[in-house]
């Protein structure tokens, strides 16, 4: 289990770097303040997720689309009891959702792109009310083109979407800056 501690810190190291968040990240630092246990995913107020947000030589990022929602995401999923840090539940949820390895892929940064609080709907078939994820997307690069291996079970296909069109646009926005930085690097 992910300590609290740890996760406090990536937190607070995210809100040092985006300081206009910490409105939209309220329902997030409240959990932490309180000691709620968002590390558990049977807490029913909120939980953590963490997402992989994977970008190609050719500035796409994958996307996976979801059994369930029936929309398309980046690869991630619910942080687990024998996660060791946030990143590696992104790259574990990369390989567990489109096959693709940790050796392959190399992170822009230690701290996350993108803090995300959005509402899950309710779920009757598993007995799950409306709850909120608190989803941290971590960066990464791949040098080529690897190969993908979906996890049928949670999801149906992938595609790579240019990030002209990522949505949320704040989104969009952080990771085009992460694109022309590469930019500006191969010159």
């Amino acid at each position: 289990m992910i300590p609290i501690e740890d996760v406090a810190e990536v937190v607070d190291r995210y809100l040092a770097r985006f300081p206009e968040e910490h409105d939209r990240l309220a329902p997030l630092v409240g959990a932490l303040g309180s000691g709620s246990a968002i590390t558990d995913r049977a807490n029913r107020s909120g939980h953590l997720t963490c997402s992989a947000l994977l970008i190609d030589p050719n500035d796409r990022v994958l996307h996976i689309r979801h059994n369930l929602l029936g929309i398309w995401l980046r690869p991630g999923g619910h942080v687990e009891p024998h996660d060791t840090s946030l990143l590696q539940a992104a790259l574990r949820e990369l390989y567990e959702e489109a096959g693709i390895p940790a050796s392959v892929v190399s992170p822009v940064e230690t701290t996350p792109l993108d803090i995300d609080v959005h509402t899950i709907p309710a779920n009757p078939v598993v007995g799950e009310p409306e709850h909120l994820h608190f989803d941290l997307h971590y960066a990464f690069r791949v040098a080529g083109s690897p190969e993908i291996t979906l996890q049928t079970e949670e999801v149906n296909a992938y595609q790579w979407i240019a990030v002209s069109a990522i949505v949320p646009v704040a989104l969009r926005v952080k990771v085009m800056s992460i694109v022309l930085e590469r930019r500006r690097g191969d010159r």
